[in-house]
């Protein structure tokens, strides 16, 4: 891990960790899934997720052509790594690893997932459309969330509704940001699954 990673690591956790602090609940059934398709099933959401757009942390805020990629262990735990091009898409790649596992197994949309020890974050999965194609993750301060797609792009008029639905549960939509993507320019070699 170069310097530059370890710092921006250490930022967005620190960040994250902090914005935890003053949290609310949010909706442990993610919008667009029937409760009889409960819980997610987590090898279909397991793969690669474009990040389409962000409230971001500062660690993020530059980035370009920013994937998530989720594989499930055999423990039933999740590999995490989070990458991205810093400020171009010919801008260095930044990396993050971490662990995740499911927190509430009723719905499992509610997931911890651990940078390094002993820190543990909160993740939930807002939105997930039927056939797994866009997510939306939800911090529990309201202060960051992630659009997620299978493909690199999203129409306007999907995103419009999500920007609405996520003002509507106390999100800060003003600061929202559309990642770029490049298509591939700069990518992580994929997780083994």
């Amino acid at each position: 891990m170069t310097d530059r990673t370890a710092f921006l690591s250490s930022t967005l956790l620190v960040l994250l960790a902090l914005a935890g602090c003053a949290s609310g609940s949010l909706s442990t059934i993610p919008r667009g899934l029937a409760e009889d398709a409960l819980p997610l099933d987590l090898s279909r959401f397991m793969g690669d997720w474009y990040v389409l757009a962000h409230l971001p942390t500062r660690a993020e805020r530059n980035a370009y052509d920013a994937l998530e990629q989720y594989s499930l262990r055999e423990d039933g735990r999740i590999d995490i790594r989070f990458s991205f091009c810093e400020g171009a898409a010919d801008g260095p790649l930044e990396t993050l690893e971490m662990l995740g596992w499911v927190h509430d197994t009723e719905t499992n949309a509610e997931w911890r997932v651990r940078p390094f020890w002993p820190l543990r974050l909160g993740y939930q999965v807002l939105e997930l459309a039927p056939d797994y194609s866009l997510t939306v993750i939800g911090h529990p301060s309201r202060r960051y969330a992630w659009v997620m797609g299978r493909t690199p792009e999203i129409d306007a008029g999907t995103l419009d509704g999500i920007v609405q639905r996520l003002a509507g549960e106390g999100f800060d939509t003003e600061r929202l940001r559309l990642v770029p993507h490049s298509g591939g320019a700069c990518r992580a070699p994929a997780l083994e699954d």
